[in-house]
Protein backbone atom coordinates (compact mmCIF):
# COMPACT_ATOMS: atom_id res chain seq x y z
CA UNK A 1 0.00 0.00 0.00
CA UNK A 2 1.10 3.62 -0.76
CA UNK A 3 2.36 5.54 2.49
CA UNK A 4 0.69 8.63 3.55
CA UNK A 5 2.51 11.57 4.13
CA UNK A 6 2.27 15.28 5.55
CA UNK A 7 4.31 17.96 4.06
CA UNK A 8 4.46 20.45 6.11
CA UNK A 9 6.94 22.81 4.26
CA UNK A 10 7.37 26.53 2.99
CA UNK A 11 5.78 27.54 -0.08
CA UNK A 12 6.53 30.72 -2.22
CA UNK A 13 6.19 33.25 -2.28
CA UNK A 14 8.50 34.70 -1.10
CA UNK A 15 10.51 33.05 -3.52
CA UNK A 16 14.03 31.37 -2.39
CA UNK A 17 15.55 28.45 -2.42
CA UNK A 18 14.04 26.04 0.35
CA UNK A 19 10.30 27.34 -0.77
CA UNK A 20 10.80 26.30 -3.98
CA UNK A 21 12.45 23.00 -3.80
CA UNK A 22 9.19 22.34 -1.93
CA UNK A 23 6.72 23.64 -4.57
CA UNK A 24 8.70 21.13 -6.48
CA UNK A 25 7.72 18.10 -4.34
CA UNK A 26 4.14 19.22 -4.26
CA UNK A 27 4.24 19.60 -7.76
CA UNK A 28 6.06 16.43 -8.45
CA UNK A 29 3.69 13.64 -10.49
CA UNK A 30 7.10 10.87 -9.06
CA UNK A 31 6.41 11.55 -5.82
CA UNK A 32 3.03 12.35 -5.31
CA UNK A 33 2.09 9.34 -7.43
CA UNK A 34 4.15 7.31 -5.40
CA UNK A 35 2.77 8.54 -1.72
CA UNK A 36 -1.40 9.68 -0.61
CA UNK A 37 0.68 13.70 0.15
CA UNK A 38 -0.92 16.16 1.70
CA UNK A 39 0.62 19.61 2.51
CA UNK A 40 0.32 22.14 4.72
CA UNK A 41 2.56 26.03 4.59
CA UNK A 42 4.53 26.65 7.42
CA UNK A 43 5.79 29.87 5.70
CA UNK A 44 4.47 32.85 7.71
CA UNK A 45 6.32 35.45 5.23
CA UNK A 46 4.79 36.28 2.02
CA UNK A 47 7.23 38.71 0.80
CA UNK A 48 11.13 38.93 0.99
CA UNK A 49 10.75 42.17 3.75
CA UNK A 50 8.81 40.13 6.41
CA UNK A 51 11.41 37.57 6.60
CA UNK A 52 12.99 38.14 9.73
CA UNK A 53 10.08 40.62 11.03
CA UNK A 54 7.30 39.71 13.45
CA UNK A 55 3.65 41.03 12.83
CA UNK A 56 -0.03 40.14 13.78
CA UNK A 57 -0.51 38.31 10.13
CA UNK A 58 2.62 36.54 10.90
CA UNK A 59 1.31 35.45 13.91
CA UNK A 60 -2.41 34.71 12.86
CA UNK A 61 -1.09 32.36 10.01
CA UNK A 62 1.25 30.47 12.83
CA UNK A 63 -1.47 29.83 14.24
CA UNK A 64 -4.15 28.95 11.59
CA UNK A 65 -1.19 26.35 9.71
CA UNK A 66 -0.45 24.95 13.74
CA UNK A 67 -3.82 24.34 13.99
CA UNK A 68 -3.73 22.78 9.93
CA UNK A 69 -1.18 20.39 10.95
CA UNK A 70 -3.21 19.08 14.16
CA UNK A 71 -6.96 18.70 12.18
CA UNK A 72 -4.77 16.82 9.49
CA UNK A 73 -3.26 14.61 12.75
CA UNK A 74 -6.40 14.18 14.18
CA UNK A 75 -8.15 12.75 10.93
CA UNK A 76 -5.93 10.72 9.06
CA UNK A 77 -2.65 8.42 10.36
CA UNK A 78 0.11 9.42 8.52
CA UNK A 79 3.40 7.13 7.96
CA UNK A 80 5.92 9.87 7.78
CA UNK A 81 5.83 13.57 8.33
CA UNK A 82 8.10 15.59 6.61
CA UNK A 83 8.83 19.30 7.48
CA UNK A 84 11.73 21.74 5.72
CA UNK A 85 11.86 24.17 9.14
CA UNK A 86 14.22 26.65 9.73
CA UNK A 87 17.51 25.58 11.77
CA UNK A 88 18.53 28.13 13.54
CA UNK A 89 17.45 31.31 15.60
CA UNK A 90 14.16 32.80 15.87
CA UNK A 91 12.93 30.84 12.83
CA UNK A 92 13.96 27.61 14.26
CA UNK A 93 11.40 28.68 17.64
CA UNK A 94 9.02 29.14 15.73
CA UNK A 95 8.65 25.88 13.70
CA UNK A 96 10.29 23.46 16.31
CA UNK A 97 6.29 23.14 17.64
CA UNK A 98 4.97 21.47 14.27
CA UNK A 99 8.11 18.81 14.76
CA UNK A 100 6.87 18.65 18.55
CA UNK A 101 3.57 17.72 17.51
CA UNK A 102 4.32 15.61 15.07
CA UNK A 103 6.25 13.40 17.61
CA UNK A 104 3.22 13.54 19.57
CA UNK A 105 1.41 11.20 17.35
CA UNK A 106 3.90 9.10 16.63
CA UNK A 107 4.76 9.73 13.49
CA UNK A 108 8.29 8.69 11.52
CA UNK A 109 9.86 12.67 11.19
CA UNK A 110 12.16 13.61 8.51
CA UNK A 111 13.73 17.01 8.67
CA UNK A 112 14.99 18.09 5.59
CA UNK A 113 17.73 21.27 6.00
CA UNK A 114 17.76 23.43 3.66
CA UNK A 115 19.79 25.60 5.31
CA UNK A 116 22.36 26.09 8.02
CA UNK A 117 23.30 27.96 11.67
CA UNK A 118 22.49 25.09 14.39
CA UNK A 119 26.16 25.43 15.20
CA UNK A 120 26.15 29.05 16.08
CA UNK A 121 23.18 27.83 18.66
CA UNK A 122 23.87 24.30 20.08
CA UNK A 123 25.48 25.80 23.28
CA UNK A 124 22.95 28.78 23.83
CA UNK A 125 19.89 28.32 25.68
CA UNK A 126 16.96 27.67 25.01
CA UNK A 127 18.35 25.83 21.90
CA UNK A 128 20.71 23.36 24.14
CA UNK A 129 17.85 21.44 25.15
CA UNK A 130 15.50 21.99 22.34
CA UNK A 131 17.39 20.81 19.57
CA UNK A 132 18.17 16.81 21.11
CA UNK A 133 14.50 16.98 21.15
CA UNK A 134 13.77 17.90 18.12
CA UNK A 135 16.12 15.82 16.09
CA UNK A 136 16.04 12.40 18.49
CA UNK A 137 14.55 9.87 16.59
CA UNK A 138 14.37 11.59 13.27
CA UNK A 139 15.72 11.30 9.63
CA UNK A 140 17.73 14.38 8.69
CA UNK A 141 17.84 15.34 4.78
CA UNK A 142 21.10 17.47 4.01
CA UNK A 143 22.00 18.68 0.89
CA UNK A 144 25.95 17.59 0.73
CA UNK A 145 28.02 16.15 3.09
CA UNK A 146 29.77 19.19 3.54
CA UNK A 147 26.69 20.93 5.39
CA UNK A 148 26.97 17.74 7.92
CA UNK A 149 29.76 20.04 9.94
CA UNK A 150 27.21 22.77 10.48
CA UNK A 151 24.50 19.73 12.54
CA UNK A 152 27.24 17.24 13.68
CA UNK A 153 27.14 18.21 17.58
CA UNK A 154 23.17 17.17 17.28
CA UNK A 155 22.39 14.59 14.54
CA UNK A 156 24.48 11.27 14.14
CA UNK A 157 26.26 10.41 10.64
CA UNK A 158 23.72 7.32 10.90
CA UNK A 159 20.43 9.91 11.06
CA UNK A 160 21.90 11.38 7.88
CA UNK A 161 20.95 11.01 3.80
CA UNK A 162 21.84 12.88 1.42
CA UNK A 163 20.14 14.82 -1.46
CA UNK A 164 21.15 17.50 -3.71
CA UNK A 165 18.69 20.05 -5.63
CA UNK A 166 18.15 19.58 -8.42
CA UNK A 167 15.62 22.04 -11.10
CA UNK A 168 13.69 21.65 -14.51
CA UNK A 169 15.38 21.48 -17.63
CA UNK A 170 14.33 24.83 -20.39
CA UNK A 171 14.17 24.89 -23.93
CA UNK A 172 17.09 27.88 -24.93
CA UNK A 173 18.90 28.59 -27.67
CA UNK A 174 23.12 28.98 -26.26
CA UNK A 175 24.71 31.89 -26.79
CA UNK A 176 27.82 31.30 -29.25
CA UNK A 177 29.72 33.86 -28.37
CA UNK A 178 30.57 36.67 -25.80
CA UNK A 179 28.69 40.40 -26.15
CA UNK A 180 30.96 43.15 -27.39
CA UNK A 181 30.41 44.81 -24.00
CA UNK A 182 30.79 41.22 -21.09
CA UNK A 183 27.02 41.19 -19.40
CA UNK A 184 28.06 40.20 -15.66
CA UNK A 185 25.12 38.67 -13.70
CA UNK A 186 23.96 38.93 -10.01
CA UNK A 187 20.81 36.79 -9.49
CA UNK A 188 19.48 36.80 -5.80
CA UNK A 189 17.46 38.87 -3.47
CA UNK A 190 19.02 41.96 -2.23
CA UNK A 191 21.15 40.33 1.11
CA UNK A 192 24.15 41.08 1.96
CA UNK A 193 25.01 37.56 2.65
CA UNK A 194 25.25 37.33 -0.85
CA UNK A 195 27.52 39.26 -1.14
CA UNK A 196 26.07 42.59 -2.93
CA UNK A 197 28.52 44.76 -1.86
CA UNK A 198 31.87 42.86 -2.25
CA UNK A 199 30.97 42.55 -5.78
CA UNK A 200 29.97 46.11 -6.03
CA UNK A 201 33.88 46.82 -4.45
CA UNK A 202 35.13 44.08 -7.11
CA UNK A 203 33.52 45.81 -9.92
CA UNK A 204 34.52 49.36 -8.96
CA UNK A 205 38.79 47.76 -8.71
CA UNK A 206 37.74 46.35 -12.18
CA UNK A 207 36.49 49.93 -13.38
CA UNK A 208 38.74 51.78 -11.56
CA UNK A 209 41.80 49.40 -13.75
CA UNK A 210 39.37 49.79 -17.04
CA UNK A 211 37.73 46.98 -17.61
CA UNK A 212 34.81 47.24 -19.82
CA UNK A 213 31.31 45.23 -18.39
CA UNK A 214 28.12 46.12 -17.52
CA UNK A 215 26.20 43.98 -14.84
CA UNK A 216 23.11 43.55 -13.98
CA UNK A 217 21.90 42.89 -10.23
CA UNK A 218 18.37 41.22 -10.33
CA UNK A 219 16.26 40.14 -7.39
CA UNK A 220 13.71 41.33 -5.07
CA UNK A 221 14.51 44.29 -2.48
CA UNK A 222 14.56 43.19 1.35
CA UNK A 223 14.75 45.00 4.98
CA UNK A 224 18.52 45.14 4.46
CA UNK A 225 18.85 46.56 0.85
CA UNK A 226 15.90 48.40 -0.54
CA UNK A 227 16.51 50.29 -4.42
CA UNK A 228 17.50 53.28 -2.61
CA UNK A 229 20.19 52.11 -0.50
CA UNK A 230 21.81 49.78 -3.39
CA UNK A 231 21.28 52.85 -5.79
CA UNK A 232 23.26 54.91 -3.44
CA UNK A 233 25.99 52.02 -2.43
CA UNK A 234 26.36 52.20 -6.87
CA UNK A 235 26.75 56.18 -7.00
CA UNK A 236 29.35 56.02 -3.73
CA UNK A 237 31.36 53.82 -5.97
CA UNK A 238 30.62 55.81 -9.41
CA UNK A 239 29.88 52.99 -11.18
CA UNK A 240 26.75 54.46 -12.56
CA UNK A 241 26.63 53.70 -15.90
CA UNK A 242 28.04 50.22 -15.28
CA UNK A 243 25.46 48.90 -13.21
CA UNK A 244 21.91 48.78 -12.97
CA UNK A 245 19.22 46.69 -10.53
CA UNK A 246 16.47 45.43 -12.73
CA UNK A 247 14.22 44.03 -9.66
CA UNK A 248 12.86 40.74 -9.68
CA UNK A 249 12.47 38.61 -12.88
CA UNK A 250 10.75 35.50 -12.78
CA UNK A 251 9.67 32.97 -15.93
CA UNK A 252 10.79 33.95 -19.48
CA UNK A 253 12.04 37.23 -18.46
CA UNK A 254 14.70 35.28 -16.26
CA UNK A 255 15.29 32.65 -18.60
CA UNK A 256 16.25 35.94 -21.27
CA UNK A 257 18.36 37.90 -18.51
CA UNK A 258 20.68 34.45 -18.46
CA UNK A 259 20.49 34.52 -22.00
CA UNK A 260 22.09 37.43 -22.68
CA UNK A 261 24.54 37.15 -19.82
CA UNK A 262 27.95 36.07 -19.88
CA UNK A 263 29.13 35.23 -16.59
CA UNK A 264 26.89 34.85 -13.44
CA UNK A 265 28.65 35.95 -9.81
CA UNK A 266 27.50 35.23 -6.69
CA UNK A 267 30.04 35.94 -3.99
CA UNK A 268 27.99 34.34 -0.66
CA UNK A 269 28.92 34.27 2.49
CA UNK A 270 26.27 32.13 3.73
CA UNK A 271 24.38 29.55 1.60
CA UNK A 272 23.96 25.85 1.56
CA UNK A 273 23.29 25.02 -2.27
CA UNK A 274 22.50 28.19 -4.01
CA UNK A 275 19.70 27.43 -6.95
CA UNK A 276 20.98 29.93 -8.95
CA UNK A 277 24.52 27.76 -9.98
CA UNK A 278 22.12 25.26 -11.28
CA UNK A 279 20.06 27.96 -13.37
CA UNK A 280 23.06 29.20 -14.66
CA UNK A 281 24.49 26.14 -15.79
CA UNK A 282 21.71 25.38 -17.16
CA UNK A 283 21.55 27.95 -19.87
CA UNK A 284 25.19 27.37 -20.28
CA UNK A 285 27.09 30.08 -18.06
CA UNK A 286 30.53 30.10 -16.25
CA UNK A 287 30.06 30.56 -12.82
CA UNK A 288 32.40 32.68 -10.60
CA UNK A 289 31.23 32.35 -6.76
CA UNK A 290 32.44 31.24 -3.50
CA UNK A 291 33.64 27.97 -1.00
CA UNK A 292 30.22 28.57 1.03
CA UNK A 293 28.14 25.57 1.68
CA UNK A 294 27.83 22.99 -1.04
CA UNK A 295 28.90 25.20 -3.81
CA UNK A 296 31.73 23.39 -4.81
CA UNK A 297 29.79 20.35 -5.08
CA UNK A 298 28.28 22.25 -7.56
CA UNK A 299 30.85 24.13 -9.87
CA UNK A 300 34.30 22.91 -10.89
CA UNK A 301 37.02 25.50 -10.19
CA UNK A 302 38.16 25.98 -13.94
CA UNK A 303 36.22 23.90 -15.61
CA UNK A 304 32.19 24.60 -15.17
CA UNK A 305 33.57 28.26 -13.20
CA UNK A 306 36.09 29.92 -10.66
CA UNK A 307 36.01 29.74 -6.77
CA UNK A 308 36.94 33.13 -5.09
CA UNK A 309 37.42 33.85 -1.31
CA UNK A 310 34.84 34.65 0.80
CA UNK A 311 34.06 38.30 1.55
CA UNK A 312 37.41 39.37 -0.70
CA UNK A 313 36.48 41.75 -3.20
CA UNK A 314 39.92 41.80 -4.66
CA UNK A 315 39.91 38.04 -5.28
CA UNK A 316 36.68 37.88 -6.78
CA UNK A 317 37.88 41.04 -9.30
CA UNK A 318 40.75 38.67 -10.34
CA UNK A 319 38.47 35.93 -10.94
CA UNK A 320 36.77 38.09 -13.06
CA UNK A 321 39.02 39.68 -14.85
CA UNK A 322 40.14 36.09 -15.72
CA UNK A 323 37.06 35.50 -17.81
CA UNK A 324 37.11 39.24 -19.10
CA UNK A 325 40.25 38.60 -20.48
CA UNK A 326 39.70 35.42 -21.91
CA UNK A 327 35.52 35.07 -23.42
CA UNK A 328 36.78 31.65 -25.15
CA UNK A 329 37.31 30.10 -21.84
CA UNK A 330 34.21 31.80 -20.61
CA UNK A 331 32.61 29.76 -23.34
CA UNK A 332 33.69 26.52 -22.62
CA UNK A 333 32.96 26.64 -18.90
CA UNK A 334 29.40 27.33 -20.06
CA UNK A 335 29.26 24.23 -22.15
CA UNK A 336 30.95 22.38 -19.65
CA UNK A 337 28.20 23.69 -16.74
CA UNK A 338 25.67 22.86 -18.75
CA UNK A 339 27.06 19.46 -19.21
CA UNK A 340 27.64 18.92 -15.52
CA UNK A 341 23.79 20.00 -15.03
CA UNK A 342 21.80 17.47 -16.87
CA UNK A 343 24.45 14.56 -15.54
CA UNK A 344 23.44 15.98 -11.71
CA UNK A 345 20.92 18.59 -11.24
CA UNK A 346 17.83 17.73 -13.23
CA UNK A 347 14.45 17.56 -11.12
CA UNK A 348 14.21 13.94 -12.25
CA UNK A 349 17.32 13.15 -10.27
CA UNK A 350 16.04 15.05 -7.60
CA UNK A 351 12.21 13.59 -7.54
CA UNK A 352 13.65 9.85 -7.45
CA UNK A 353 15.95 10.50 -4.78
CA UNK A 354 13.20 12.36 -2.73
CA UNK A 355 10.84 9.63 -3.48
CA UNK A 356 13.10 6.72 -2.73
CA UNK A 357 13.91 8.50 0.77
CA UNK A 358 10.53 9.73 1.84
CA UNK A 359 8.89 6.22 0.81
CA UNK A 360 12.16 3.80 2.03
CA UNK A 361 11.75 1.56 5.34
CA UNK A 362 15.10 2.79 6.57
CA UNK A 363 13.78 5.75 7.94
CA UNK A 364 14.20 6.01 11.78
Amino acid sequence: MKKRILFVVPLPPPVHGSAMMCQYIKDSCIINDASICDYINLSTSRRMDEIGKWSIKKIFRFIGSYFAVLFKLLTHHYDVCYLAITCHGMGFLKDAPYVLLCKVFGCKVIIHQHNKGMANDVNRWPYSWLFPLIYKNTTVILLSWKLYPDIEAVVTREQVVICPNGISDIDFVPQKHCNNIPNLLFLSNLIESKGVFDLLDALKILNEKGYTFVCNFVGGETKEIDVHRFQAEVHMRKLDGLVFYLGSKYGQEKYDIFSKSDVLISPTYNDCFPLVLLEAMRQELAVITTDEGATTDIVSDGITGLIAKKRCPEDIAVKISLLLSNPEKMIEMGHEGRKRFLESFTIENYEKRMSEIVNNEFIN
